[in-house]
């Protein structure tokens, strides 16, 4: 009636560490897609195990063949989550993954997504640092702050991201 407009108020959230290790910026993966925000914003982490978690509750949108990579949605928020294991890894063709999740299933935060064997991945040659990518960030959010340093699986926060209101 008189035009008055309620104030919006942003929402942020925090998203847990998938993997124990040291995360880094994006722009320490050696892989330009990914360095240069390609794929689109977030972090990596350089394992110190072989064990991928759900990070939150949420639904398996998406598991690569090889395994090797895992899409998590949050369907409190609607945002995807690429969790990319290693680099240029798809040449392994599975050798060393174990996934333990389907496309479509639910997940409670803490579940093991993914096991695999970080000193076969290097024994070939790989890079084993796995960016976490919000792979829609740019139309849900309006900001993606990622946290760098020790962390350990499901206890210490490695994004900040404030949604759009």
């Amino acid at each position: 009636m008189f035009g008055w407009k309620k104030k919006k108020t942003a929402t942020a959230i925090q998203v847990k560490a998938p993997l124990s290790g040291k995360a880094v910026p994006l722009s320490e993966v050696p892989d330009e897609a990914f360095a240069a925000g390609h794929m689109g914003k977030g972090i990596a982490i350089e394992p110190s195990e072989g064990r991928l978690i759900a990070p939150f509750d949420g639904t398996v949108a998406h598991v690569i063949k090889t395994k090797h990579a895992v899409m998590l949605e949050d369907p409190a928020t609607g945002l995807q989550y690429l969790f990319h294991i290693g680099i240029n890894t798809v040449g392994l063709k599975g050798e060393g993954y174990t996934s333990h999740v389907n496309v479509g299933d639910s997940v409670k935060a803490g579940q093991t997504l993914i096991e695999f064997d970080i000193e076969a991945i290097k024994a070939a040659g790989y890079p084993t640092v796995t960016p976490i990518i919000v792979t829609n960030a740019d139309e849900l959010s309006a900001s993606v702050e990622g946290h760098t340093g020790n962390v350990t699986a499901g206890t210490d926060p490695v994004l900040s991201i404030t949604l759009n209101s």
